[in-house]
């Protein structure tokens, strides 16, 4: 089964084709601008090339859902759901946080902590087994202070993301192991795709709206009567 994946709930636009379980190609470029609108269509071209098949082909297409950027999650939904009509072909939906888990699976980690920048001491989490992937603690918006994630302190932990950085200084977790240089990528939608495909777990493609996990909230212009 030949898949499309894209991911752009970060700052890191991805997309990958696979030929079931195999990889074909991957392009993906992480930007501090946030290019999902000028980069998406360009990638799935490119990825398409690399993977030497044609739109055509594509027999279902994955999105990383969220949570993460409202404008990335947009843009990453209107693409999927219009590669869905297009080709008439399902469309699968999984938690960003989990191709961020991939790496990780199997690495002596007791458990595995996603943790995705959402501005000040903000953070987008969850909790997963280090071993099975399983979700542990469900996906939440969470302010960090110093009792934040306590409960593992005798654990094994691995927290990954852009927000892992912001969180070394302040939790007191001092034998927890902290990489930050991790975002959600569409390399690692493949297992989670594969898993739902096999049990049709697939998305209504004319309702499906992404993980925001908060609500959007955008800056207010000021008229030139308001007060400075």
């Amino acid at each position: 089964m030949k898949i499309l994946y894209l991911e752009t709930s970060s700052r890191n636009c991805s997309v990958a084709v696979s030929d079931d379980e195999k990889l074909l190609c991957l392009c993906e470029e992480v930007s501090e601008n946030y290019k999902q609108s000028e980069s998406l269509h360009t990638f799935v071209e490119w990825a398409l090339e690399g993977a030497g098949i044609s739109l055509k082909e594509i027999e279902a297409v994955s999105l990383g859902k969220g949570p993460g950027s409202y404008t990335g999650l947009r843009i990453g939904s209107s693409s999927a759901k219009g590669f869905c009509y297009g080709l008439k072909v399902p469309l699968v939906a999984v938690n960003s946080m989990e191709s961020m888990i991939e790496p990780f699976l199997g690495q002596n980690y007791d458990f595995i902590v996603p943790l995705i920048d959402a501005r000040r001491m903000e953070v987008y989490t969850a909790v997963y087994d280090g071993t099975t992937g399983h979700e542990v603690f469900p996906t939440e918006a969470k302010v960090l202070d110093e009792n934040s994630f306590i409960e593992l302190k005798d654990k094994k932990v691995v927290f990954v993301g852009d927000g892992a950085k912001k969180a070394k200084d302040v939790l007191q977790l001092p034998d927890a192991v902290f990489n930050d240089t991790i975002y959600p990528s569409a390399q690692y939608l493949i297992r989670k795709t594969l898993e739902k495909t096999g049990k049709s777990e697939f998305e209504d493609i004319a309702y499906f709206e992404p993980f925001y996990l908060k609500d959007f909230h955008g800056v207010k212009k000021k008229k030139p009567s308001d007060p400075v």
